[in-house]
């Protein structure tokens, strides 16, 4: 085999999945990190477009569209009469120098854009539609993968707009794979049942050196959300998110120290998640209706959270909800819980960012330059 592969792909202008899932009838290992299907024990639904091994993809079209013909699916599981873990729409395993841009994807079964084990992953000028109420309907959701960069995307769906993972309690650990040094910006979201951004509850693998900048979240359940529970062990540290805007969203900041189901009985429920070093800073909300719910887990306090000029129109009278947290606090209006309030720390003490290096990706060959004046950003650089 050659050492670099070359894999192309330009839809034609729409393109639709099977309704049944007796046409959709590959199944594939559960992935590794998760040890079984997301949904249901054992193996799960091969995504409408899967590739494993691969180096050099470019998916891409002149705005044409990828329907996933999710309805079905969502009733299926809402009657759970599903027997495997539902589909994506787009899969990419252990896959390097990966461009997915100008698409329309909707109504994808489960999630929409799924890259795992993967590097050097560049999302851009993709449209993500889905109902409100579409279940686990998530937009991007880079997993145990690194060097990845998303920009100018608009997503509304039923779950997190954006939502990076790391694998899955015990299985995880073992596989210890992180997702790290990722860049997101330019991001408008809309979603009734998740975040704009998000961070697990999967990520047992580990997340960190996360920079997500201009990001606009409008009649949405949450802004910014980190999830994680005992048991997933793993971390989520080193995260700079700034420029964010929401208008109408229930709650702005949520960090959640006991969320989410396990795979099974054998996780190891003294497997804490270090949640540190997070910094949010230059957000602007109206029409909010809590500020923040920030909590930590018993013996395992989030430490370095730190929040810096918030402005929050809020309609709750008690804005915020803090405990088993530590950081810091300065110019967010309304005044923020007294744990972020009592340290006498600089601002200077918050993590920046600046730790991110800059990524360079590889160019595909000379030889395929007809694909490659479609997508002429393979090379690009993170931060």
């Amino acid at each position: 085999m050659a050492d670099r592969e070359f894999w192309s792909y330009q839809p034609p202008h729409f393109v639709t999945g099977q309704r049944c899932s007796d046409n959709w009838i590959t199944v594939v290992d559960p992935l590794p990190s998760y040890g079984r299907g997301r949904e249901l024990p054992g193996k799960r639904h091969q995504s409408l477009i899967f590739g494993s091994y691969l180096t050099d993809v470019i998916i891409t079209g002149a705005n044409g569209t990828i329907d996933g013909q999710g309805a079905i699916w969502w009733g299926w599981f809402h009657n759970h009469t599903l027997n495997y873990t539902r589909p994506h729409l787009v899969e990419l395993m252990y896959s390097t120098n990966v461009v997915i841009s100008n698409l329309t994807f909707k109504n994808s079964p489960f999630w929409n854009i799924h890259p795992v084990y993967c590097s050097q992953v560049l999302v851009q000028h993709v449209t993500i539609l889905a109902p409100l109420n579409s279940p686990n309907t998530d937009g991007i959701d880079p997993d145990s993968s690194t060097n990845v960069c998303i920009n100018h995307c608009y997503v509304k769906n039923g779950d997190d707009v954006i939502a990076i993972k790391s694998g899955w309690d015990e299985y995880g650990i073992s596989f210890a794979h992180p997702s790290s040094n990722i860049s997101i910006s330019n991001i408008t979201g809309e979603t009734r049942g998740g975040a704009g951004i998000a961070f697990g509850s999967e990520m047992s693998g580990g997340i960190s050196e996360v920079r997500a900048e201009g990001l606009r979240v409008v009649n949405s359940l949450q802004g910014i959300r980190i999830k994680t529970a005992p048991g997933r062990g793993g971390y989520v540290k080193n995260v700079y998110i700034a420029d964010v805007s929401m208008d109408n969203v229930s709650i702005a900041i949520r960090i959640s120290g006991n969320f989410g189901e396990h795979p099974d009985d054998k996780y190891d429920r003294n497997a804490l998640p270090m949640i540190s070093n997070i910094t949010i800073k230059d957000v602007v909300g109206v029409n909010v209706g809590v500020a923040g719910i920030l909590e930590g887990i018993h013996g395992d306090n989030f430490s370095n959270i730190c929040l810096s000029n918030v402005s929050l129109s809020v309609q709750s009278a008690h804005p915020w909800n803090c405990s088993l947290i530590e950081g810091y606090s300065n110019s967010v209006i309304p005044e923020s819980c007294e744990q972020l309030r009592s340290n006498c720390r600089q601002t200077s003490d918050c993590y920046d960012g600046s730790s991110s290096s800059a990524i360079h990706g590889q160019e595909p060959r000379d030889t395929l330059s007809t694909s490659r004046l479609l997508n002429p950003l393979m090379k690009f650089t993170l931060f």
